[in-house]
């Protein structure tokens, strides 16, 4: 009798073990990473507010982004430095005050978020 309690209770404990019985999902989860540029397009057009001023190729308020792009490439210039105020203005520098009050937001920005939009100011030169 102490034989058979004993075997019934090893198969008690050995069922009471919790297993999952998850299955993999029909459709797995695909996750989409984000170029530098679609970053640098989401934070121009989103954070950054810079498409209130700049458009891909007419001058409204400020310079076009390619005007930008080609200035900046032309002259081994660093977009990066000037949005961080490190560097004085070379595109248009007339327009600097106006530019300088976007400044404060540029400066908020991590190292990654401006070279995303450095990439995306140089994708739109032709």
């Amino acid at each position: 009798m102490k034989y058979l309690i004993a075997t019934i209770s090893v198969f008690l404990l050995l069922s009471c073990k919790k297993e999952s019985h998850e299955k993999e999902p029909l459709y797995p989860k695909i996750i989409v990473s984000q170029t530098t540029e679609q970053l640098g397009k989401e934070i121009f057009e989103g954070k950054g507010n810079c498409v209130a001023c700049h458009q891909p190729v007419q001058k409204i308020v400020g310079p076009s982004m390619q005007q930008i792009a080609q200035i900046y490439k032309d002259k081994n210039a660093n977009i990066v430095s000037f949005l961080k105020g490190e560097s004085e203005p070379i595109v248009d520098p007339s327009q600097y005050e106006v530019m300088k009050t976007n400044l404060a937001i540029t400066k908020t920005m991590s190292d990654q978020e401006l070279e995303a939009l450095e990439a995306y100011i140089y994708s739109n030169l032709k």
